[in-house]
Parts: structure tokens; sequence; C-alpha cells
């Protein structure tokens, strides 16, 4: 791998924001880190000359990418400008289509520890089970769990057109994850326009194919990665999962208002963690209450997708990166997912809800 000094030297043939200056000397340079064969590289720029800094950003590639063991570079732009007076409130931006993809859905959560990532996987793996193309981004930039929930240890490779990424199919899925470009003990720290320059660059950037649904694994929370997705992907819906406590429910009640506020539809909330059956005795305990979920999606208004079991085959077919859907189809935890991914798909697409006319037979 090239030493920081080379790259800078490497980058002094490339203008900065302003046209001329050289970019080391520009003082735009925010960071270079360094992981393994890959660099990534954030650039700070003034947030209304954005659009022009596309040759910009494509001769930095071009320009670290021809170094000497450099397998893929990461070129973010950051739009920090701290003294602009904040522009006045408009429309949710409704995000340009991307190219081969149908429809887009978040499943999100108003805080962590409620499965959400696991719910996200097995239900993107559900889908694909009922025959439908299907792509998942991994949003979730400091804290990734689809590698490990996937099982996936390679690295993405570039596509044919020698810029985009592919992402790494698995279980009949397509996954993109920034936890495939990083180590798994190594700390991302970045701020928030480096991280929406890289999950922009992901939705645009990698070479998804034809989908029928990308499902987006949001982190928790309601910050600056849902509202960018929301702005710049064009949304059919969301997903939020929540355990039937009360703690979790507020989150998650934080997490529709979130959506809703974004103009982007609810699908549904899912109960995960509903139930706990004693694999010994049968005795089913309420571990963490029940039915919460459902309770709270009628108060929204939305719909109540299903619940899913608090169960030892989900941990463990999870951490063995074997989700269960695909490894234990036919196992009772298996069809708790499989029976919300079908009421998604219906959501999705109108298979089960479409107006019968009455058949006019004429003798």
């Amino acid at each position: 791998m090239p030493s920081q000094s080379e790259i800078l030297a490497a980058l002094a043939a490339v203008p900065g924001p302003d046209g001329r200056t050289p970019l080391p000397q520009s003082g735009a340079i925010d960071g270079v880190t360094q992981r393994d064969d890959k660099v990534f590289i954030a650039i700070r720029i003034n947030p209304a000359e954005a659009a022009k800094m596309a040759p910009m950003q494509a001769a930095v590639e071009r320009a670290v990418k021809a170094l000497p063991g450099v397998g893929a570079v990461l070129v973010t732009l950051t739009a920090e400008n701290a003294s602009a007076k904040p522009a006045p409130r408009a429309r949710p931006a409704r995000g340009r289509p991307i190219e081969g993809v149908d429809k887009i859905i978040a499943v999100a959560s108003g805080k962590g520890g409620v499965g959400k990532s696991t719910t996200a996987c097995n239900l993107a793996i559900g889908l694909a089970r009922l025959g439908l193309k299907v792509g998942v981004l991994d949003a979730d930039v400091f804290g990734p769990s689809m590698p490990r929930l996937f099982g996936i240890k390679e690295k993405p490779t570039l596509a044919a057109d020698g810029q985009k990424l592919k992402p790494i199919e698995k279980y009949g899925v397509k996954v993109m994850s920034i936890g495939f470009l990083v180590e798994d003990n190594s700390a991302i720290v970045w701020r928030g326009p480096m991280v929406t320059s890289a999950l922009n660059q992901f939705l645009r950037d990698v070479e998804w194919g034809e989908l029928d649904v990308m499902v987006i694994d949001m982190p928790p929370g309601t910050g600056d990665v849902q509202l960018t997705i929301a702005q710049n992907a064009p949304m059919s819906g969301a997903v939020i999962v929540s355990t039937p406590q009360d703690l979790s429910l507020i989150d998650a009640r934080r997490a529709i208002a979130m959506f809703k506020q974004v103009e982007t539809p609810i699908l549904g909330v899912v109960e995960n963690m509903s139930y706990f059956v004693c694999p010994h005795c049968g005795t089913r305990s309420d571990i963490f209450a029940h039915g919460g979920a459902r309770h709270e999606a009628e108060a929204q208004g939305a719909p109540f997708l299903g619940e899913t079991p608090l169960h030892i085959l989900i941990r463990e077919t999870s951490d063995g990166g074997a989700p269960v859907v695909a490894t234990a189809p036919d196992s009772p935890q298996a069809k708790a997912f499989m029976d919300i991914a079908e009421r998604l798909r219906s959501a999705l697409f109108d298979t089960a809800n479409k107006r019968i006319l009455p058949r006019i037979v004429m003798d």
C-alpha cells in the first residue's frame, strides 16, 4: 500500500475545489484513511457547488487507484458550512430512481437491540424465497451487521466498467455493506457529511442490476442517515421493528413520526422477540410483555405485519451467518418471518388487495 505522502503526491496533479490550486495545498482534504487495500478520502467543499465537484471526485479516484497496491478508492465530499443560514423548511425531497430498482423499503427502529438487522436479513431472504429479486443495503455505517448475518467474509470487486462495486450475493440476495471494506475491529470515525456521501455512493455507485425490492437496514434512531436516505432514494415505505415492551415502543413511535414527517409510508410494524416457548416443557412466557407493537400499530393507523419469537435457533443461525429462513425454512421460527414477508410483498405489490370485479356470464 502507498504511504500517506505518496497518496498526497499523486493528488498534487488534481486541482482542488477552486479548479486551480493543487488539492493537497487547497486545504480541502478532510482526511485520508487506509484499510487493507482500500483508501478512503474526505474532501470538504462548498455545499452550493456540490453538483460541480463530480469531475474532481472522479479525478481523485483515478489518481489514487493508479498507485500500486490500491484495490479500491472511496471519495466522500463533505459539504459543511457552519456560517450558512439554515435553509427554509421545505417539502421533503423525493430521490431520483435507482436504475433497475423497483421498490425501496427501509427496515428501521427507534432504538438498538430490538433485532432490526436480524429481521431485515430474514425478511430479505423471505422475499427472495417468494420469487422476488432482492438486494440489501446495510446503512448502519458505524455498526454494520449484514456481513455477520449473511456469513460473508470476501470483499466486493469492481464491476466490468471499473467504476462501480459489485454487491456480494448469498442466499439469493445481493448485499452491500461498509463492513465489507473494513476489518471487524476497525472503528469508522466519520462526521455526518462523510457518512451521507458514502451512503449516496452505495445507492448509486453499486451495480445492483435488476431488483424488485431493495431492503435498506437503517441504523437505530432518527438522525442524518434516515433523513439522507429518505430524501435521496424514492422510498416505497418503511417497516418498523419493535419489541413489545413500553420502552421500545416509545422509540418506535418516534421512528414512525420521523418517516411520516418525510412522507414515507409506513408499510407495517413487526413485533420481534414477542414471546418465548420453553423447548423442554412447552410453556409460553411473554418475557418482554406481548401485543404492544400490535396496539401501537393500531394507534398509529399502521398495519401490523406480525410477530416473531424469542428463540435460540434465531440467535444461533444469525450469529453463525446462516439465517433461519435460509437454513431452517421448515421451522416455526422461519415460518414467522415468511408470514411477514408475504404480507410485506402484498403491501408492496398489491397482489392480495386488488379489487376483484364481478364476472359476468352470458348464456
